[in-house]
């Protein structure tokens, strides 16, 4: 991997989309540098008051900052997307691994079960089992880590599937290294990038999947300042007061791509189908 492919791969579009996730990140950590009002400070003279010198985005229906809800609500949006990506991720790797290292009855016990849960789109079985568990945010967590495993656990015992069937595995199992200890020290550090591609990849449509919960009232639930509670919040103004639900739209559609865009970076960063 050379600093020459880098650049290469990135480009200017892609240096400017880590230049916004940067911002990002800093607005998550630290979300007071930028805000200058309180994200659930209800102001009753200043309600849908349009951006301006004070209110950047304006202000909400309840006279509430709507640029001091967007910088706090990045780090509701973006911890929420992390928790259900380590889900996801983490589910989807022990079972890929397993099913791929044990093969046989177990594997395609396991397949088929995947297979049952790919029939129903991942927003769908994160409304299952919110319907199961009862709505709110850590709830919401749970379900979409659980909607996103089973297409990235096909995704992992692939990987893990090639990595299987070469000869240092054959040599460990002769020298009677025991099952654990070769997927913890040849198998998994060897589907690694996979497994960060994943978890590029996932983020983007955690936090998609998740605004969408909490847009219909089954996430985030209120006063708490989050994307799309804020987008379902705005619902009844889009045409009154555009700013109210255009502004936090943007940013969460920026916030995506850019994700995407790095994503995809990644990924052709470390394919080894590439050539240097």
């Amino acid at each position: 991997m050379t600093l020459r492919r880098i650049r290469r791969l990135t480009g200017a579009g892609g240096m400017v989309a880590f230049g916004f996730l940067v911002v990002i990140a800093w607005v998550v950590a630290f979300p007071q540098t930028l805000a200058r009002h309180d994200p659930i400070d209800v102001v009753p003279d200043r309600l849908l008051t349009p951006p301006g010198s004070e209110f950047f985005f304006g202000t909400d229906q309840y006279g509430r900052d709507i640029f001091s809800r967007v910088v706090y609500g990045a780090r509701i949006s973006l911890g929420f997307a992390l928790i259900a990506t380590t889900i996801s991720v983490g589910l989807s790797t022990i079972g890929g691994t397993l099913a791929a290292f044990y093969g046989g009855r177990f594997d395609s016990i396991m397949m088929r079960v995947i297979d049952i849960l790919m029939a129903f789109p991942g927003i769908l079985l994160a409304l299952i089992v919110i319907a199961l568990l009862g709505p709110g945010l850590a709830t919401a967590m749970v379900a979409v880590g659980f909607g996103q495993a089973p297409a990235f656990t096909r995704i992992v015992r692939g990987a893990t599937l090639v990595v299987k069937n070469h000869q240092y595995i054959e040599a460990a199992h002769a020298m009677g290294a025991r099952d654990p200890w070769i997927m913890r020290a040849h198998i998994l550090p060897n589907v690694r990038y996979t497994i960060l591609v994943l978890m590029t990849l996932g983020f983007g449509a955690s936090i998609l999947i998740g605004a969408s919960l909490s847009f219909l009232g089954l996430g985030a639930q209120p006063p708490t300042p989050e994307w799309g509670s804020m987008l379902g919040d705005a619902r009844g103004y889009v045409r009154t007061h555009w700013w109210v639900a255009t502004l936090p739209g943007l940013v969460l559609a920026a916030t995506l791509l850019c994700i995407n865009l790095v994503g995809d970076q990644i990924r052709d960063l470390f394919d080894p189908r590439l050539k240097l």
